[in-house]
């Protein structure tokens, strides 16, 4: 496995790969690997024949600089579980090699990204486009795999491709847990003990919601899982929405979607953790 650090090797090792007529498949990270990641990697090394992995914290997704900051960064532990997986080339830019100038593009997702973690996080998904555009254009995968925790993103992302023509096919992966049920997340290793131990109930209250669907209207479930949530005092719920799962937009009913997907965030003392259920 090799490291490079500029997009001038990478498409040196790119275009080898190629004229060997290897299939090239692409994981973006922000690093601080965890096995949901490593799941997204192994993926991509069975259904390619070169596998490439971005390890970049991107600064321009992030709308708290305060959690830019804190963000971990664990780039030689990182390689060590790449190199593992069977990754062939990781790609750790700097934040000057991604922007040699700033990107000023803003892109128009339509509703997509006006809702749920758009309205919590302004400027958010604009940066993500602004990145993964950009690694596709470096890295120029056949293939390229995101994790559904990040349901929204995913929405976003495909939209992407589909404006900017891209022939890159998007791959979205089931969301990784730990044996209590906890999405997988870089986050979590933030979580005092206390917390970890209290961060699996909101997994647990989404199952136990995706049984009401029966006998409790859209509203009614929402309201029994924020109220829930919030009478814990290790959570501050904030946002939870039940939305087509294409459109993203909040459902009233449920016969409105065949596609109906929740999704929360939820803070665990100052960590934020969000997570999703599809209720069908």
């Amino acid at each position: 496995m090799r490291v490079v650090t500029t997009v001038a090797d990478l498409r040196k090792a790119i275009n080898q790969a190629r004229e060997e007529g290897k299939k090239i498949g692409f994981v973006p990270t922000m690093g601080a690997l965890h096995n949901g990641h490593i799941q997204l990697v192994k993926r991509c090394v069975a259904e390619n024949e070169f596998a490439v992995v971005s390890v970049f914290v991107n600064p321009t997704q992030f709308n708290d600089k305060n959690d830019l900051l804190k963000y971990p960064r664990t780039l030689e532990a990182d390689c060590k579980l790449l190199e593992e997986a069977g990754c062939n080339l990781v790609f750790a830019p700097t934040v000057d090699e991604v922007y040699p100038e700033e990107d000023t593009r803003l892109f128009d997702f339509g509703q997509l990204d006006k809702v749920m973690e758009g309205e919590f996080r302004p400027g958010h998904f604009n940066g993500v486009a602004q990145v993964v555009s950009k690694l596709f254009d470096m890295v120029t995968p056949d293939n390229a795999y995101f994790g559904e925790k990040d349901f929204q993103q995913l929405a976003i992302i495909r939209q992407m491709v589909k404006q900017l023509n891209s022939p890159v096919e998007i791959h979205p992966c089931p969301i990784v847990r730990e044996e209590s049920g906890l999405a997988m997340s870089s986050r979590n290793t933030r979580l005092t003990p206390e917390q970890l131990a209290e961060a699996p109930k909101i997994y647990q209250t989404l199952l136990a919601s995706k049984a009401m669907k029966e006998t409790k209207s859209v509203s009614e479930v929402k309201a029994w899982v924020i109220n829930e949530l919030n009478k814990n005092e290790f959570f501050r719920v904030e946002y939870f929405d039940i939305v087509d799962g294409l459109t993203l937009q909040s459902l009233n009913n449920w016969s409105e979607s065949g596609y109906a997907v929740g999704c929360i965030a939820v803070f665990c003392g100052e960590v934020r953790l969000i997570d999703n259920i599809i209720y069908g």
